[in-house]
């Protein structure tokens, strides 16, 4: 088994070398060794090495296989493919919308129920697979990022932790705001007590920034935009209900969860540089009726 990708060298590339397309593309340094000593690459159909020099319009073809991936094959097994709605699909990578209540993936080998087992049912027919890039929480809605094959899950990976995958969400919390807009920046780690929880200023906390912008108020409740800069577990969550806002619904963080019908928080955006590519996206997922209800 392996994976072919050619790319037709952009002009930004011109006279660049092999070495510095796949540094510019974010391959790991491992990757790039392995390509470079099992000779997996050619430019228009000639053996190259990493000190080839490309120019405009050549076409660079890598060969990846197995041993150059952590998680080289998609397991997951193949539910029901009813209800998946793609946002946006290219050949590398889709971007979901995950409804509230579903898993973002299964916790053992055959569990089946979760999106990522539906994808495998949607993807069958293709001879794609899903692999898991970024998680949303079982209750949590919205846009979620998907991989198609196993090359772009360390460039996915690369780019949301240097920030070139950006993350919007909307969420409807209890209070109201004395400021139009702001930022959380209390550091967040597990909670002393729960520990199915996390929380703010604990002995192990790590750093955790969060902007928001109240988008509307009522007399209890505002509906808020929440763009994250960290990705710590339930930092949302947590940075809401820690100052006083709790989101409307959490079984963890609101004590009045009960009388609200799911947790209010949905992801509405995702901006993303695609892999192997200076091309930029922005990808919606429309509120769902609940969200619309309330306002």
């Amino acid at each position: 088994m392996h994976w072919t990708k050619t790319i037709i060298i952009p002009t930004d590339l011109n006279q660049a070398t092999v070495r510095t397309c796949l540094q510019t593309w974010l391959l790991p340094k491992r990757i790039q060794g392995q390509l470079r000593q099992g000779r997996r690459l050619w430019v228009n159909q000639v053996p190259a090495s990493v000190a080839t020099v490309v120019q405009t319009g050549d076409a660079l073809t890598m060969q990846f296989i197995p041993t150059d991936f952590r998680t080289p094959i998609s397991s997951y097994q193949p539910d029901s493919a009813a209800g998946i709605e793609i946002l946006y699909q290219n050949q590398d990578l889709l971007v979901v919308n995950k409804p509230a209540g579903v898993k973002a993936h299964p916790n053992q080998p055959a569990e089946v129920g979760s999106i990522l087992n539906h994808l495998a049912a949607f993807l069958q027919p293709t001879g794609q697979a899903p692999y898991m890039v970024h998680r949303l929480d079982q209750q949590t809605s919205g846009a979620m990022l998907v991989a198609l094959n196993p090359v772009v899950v360390p460039i996915l990976d690369r780019l949301i932790s240097s920030k070139q995958i950006h993350r919007t969400y909307y969420a409807w919390v209890w209070g109201q705001f004395t400021t139009a807009s702001g930022q959380f920046n209390d550091p967040i780690g597990h909670h002393p007590t729960d520990k199915r929880k996390r929380w703010i200023n604990t002995a192990d906390a790590q750093s955790a920034l969060t902007d928001y912008q109240v988008i509307r108020q009522t007399a209890d409740q505002a509906l808020v935009k929440l763009d994250l800069q960290t990705g710590r577990t339930h930092q949302l969550r947590v940075h809401l209900a820690a100052n006083g806002h709790p989101i409307m619904g959490d079984p963890l963080y609101d004590p009045r969860a009960a009388t609200v019908p799911r947790l209010m928080l949905h992801a509405v955006q995702l901006h993303l540089q695609l892999p192997f590519s200076t091309d930029l996206i922005t990808v919606k997922a429309p509120l769902p009726e609940t969200f619309q209800l309330m306002t």
